[in-house]
């Protein structure tokens, strides 16, 4: 199938942007991938926008041989996700029984009718459907505003935590003593936050959400009553020609908005802190190894070690780590290599897999999984779904969680403390809005 395309300058980039945010949503399946701006040595493409489906990939078994089989039938755009779940069909003897109250399939790509590339001077548009100037006229007359309120009701929205907190101290005690015997060196341990019969505008709130925590690796993604409201500042996977390139996150401090030396100062001590570097080095080393089963042998390298990178809530240490594939290495074989990520496990990943799976009282399900696209030539860019809040409209269940790495240096108190610092932005949206 032939996309028609057509290009259109534009002069007024925020306002496109939201205008394009909600012509999106008129649609059953919809991604918006946006990079809200930020630079990067390895940045991709500021906004990019897909919606409709002609073409699906949501198997129900056999999941790899499906994934590798429709790659190598289309060669078109493809838009999707890789659940958290997908590791119980990676590693069978995984497998859980806990549901996803949220209900994302394992793994799901779709080919769209229209897909949108906007940067700060011009909107791209390719079409298997309508002409690009049909769909541009129609962008242009999309109101912005919305007259439905974020939160239906205060009285439907009242948050509650899987686990309390002192449960929440036990199970980091419990899991140091893995650590203590040689089991493992780092566990990401989550815990996770739920309303039910909450009843949501999850356009307004993930606009809210990007207003108040705009990320490199935010996604506003729709399939059918299913939604994520992800302000992910953390890539999981890109590749670009030959190069793979993976930047995990290990390292969360605060940020002093009120004073700019004391700010600066955090991050002087996040680069630092030992704790911090002992998470990042592992998992460093883990995503090592997990590449170096794919990628040529000599070609696994650390680009950036111990990053500090700013961001609206709080100051991150992200390293960067990359390797040459052979052109022929196809999605499925480098899920199988690299999925989960480190990030969102720890090490070694099979045994911590199995430590989450045991002492989690929540699926993760699409938490902790990736978002994003593949182009026509088998290039793709990944996030980590961190940062997130999930909602299922048709359940009225809304759900977000959040974690960390946990070393046999981990203060259990703090742990906690870091948690809530990292849920600050889904926090402050959900409390407002009730107002």
């Amino acid at each position: 199938m032939q996309r028609a395309t057509g290009t259109f300058v534009i002069q007024d980039f925020q306002k496109i942007k939201q205008q394009l945010l909600h012509w999106a949503n008129q649609y059953d399946s919809c991604s918006f991938l946006d990079n809200h701006q930020y630079t990067s040595l390895h940045h991709s493409v500021e906004c990019l926008v897909a919606v409709g489906e002609v073409n699906r990939c949501s198997p129900s078994s056999h999941h790899q041989q499906a994934l590798a089989s429709f790659l190598q039938q289309t060669n078109d755009w493809l838009f999707g996700h890789i659940s958290y779940d997908f590791h119980s069909i990676l590693y069978p003897s995984l497998a859980q029984q806990k549901p996803d109250s949220i209900g994302f399939q394992p793994i799901y790509f779709y080919q769209p009718e229209i897909v949108l590339q906007l940067s700060a001077t011009e909107l791209r548009i390719e079409s298997l459907t309508l002409l690009p100037i049909d769909i541009y006229q129609q962008i242009r007359k999309s109101s912005i505003t919305s007259s439905q309120q974020p939160i239906t009701s205060s009285q439907q929205l009242a948050i509650q935590s899987r686990i309390s907190k002192a449960d929440y101290l036990q199970t980091i005690h419990q899991l140091q003593q893995y650590i203590l015997r040689g089991d493992c060196y780092e566990i990401n341990y989550c815990q996770e936050f739920y309303a039910s019969n909450a009843v949501i505008e999850p356009l307004a709130i993930y606009q809210q959400l990007t207003a108040i925590s705009p990320n490199p690796f935010a996604s506003y993604y729709k399939l059918n009553d299913k939604y994520l409201l992800c302000a992910s500042p953390e890539r999981y996977l890109k590749k670009q020609g030959h190069q793979l390139i993976s930047q995990p996150i290990k390292g969360t401090f605060k940020r002093n908005l009120q004073n700019t030396e004391a700010d600066k100062a955090l991050k002087q001590q996040l680069f630092a802190s030992h704790k911090d570097r002992t998470e990042n080095v592992m998992v460093v080393d883990l995503v090592r190894n997990d590449l170096s089963r794919i990628c040529k042998e000599g070609t696994v390298q650390v680009e950036e070690l111990f990053g500090i990178y700013t961001y609206p809530q709080v100051h991150q240490m992200i390293s960067t780590i990359v390797g040459e594939i052979d052109e022929s290495t196809n999605l499925a074989t480098i899920l199988q290599a690299t999925f989960p990520m480190g990030s969102m496990t720890g090490a070694p990943k099979q045994k911590v897999m199995q430590l989450i799976n045991e002492y989690e009282p929540s699926s993760r399900g699409l938490y902790s999984g990736a978002v994003g696209y593949i182009s026509p030539n088998k290039d793709f860019d990944f996030n980590v779904v961190i940062r997130s809040i999930l909602y299922n409209s048709t359940s009225k269940y809304l759900s977000y969680q959040v974690g960390g790495g946990i070393t046999f240096n981990s203060i259990a108190e703090q742990e906690y403390e870091e948690c809530l610092l990292k849920a600050e932005a889904i926090r402050k949206v959900l409390s407002v809005s009730k107002g």
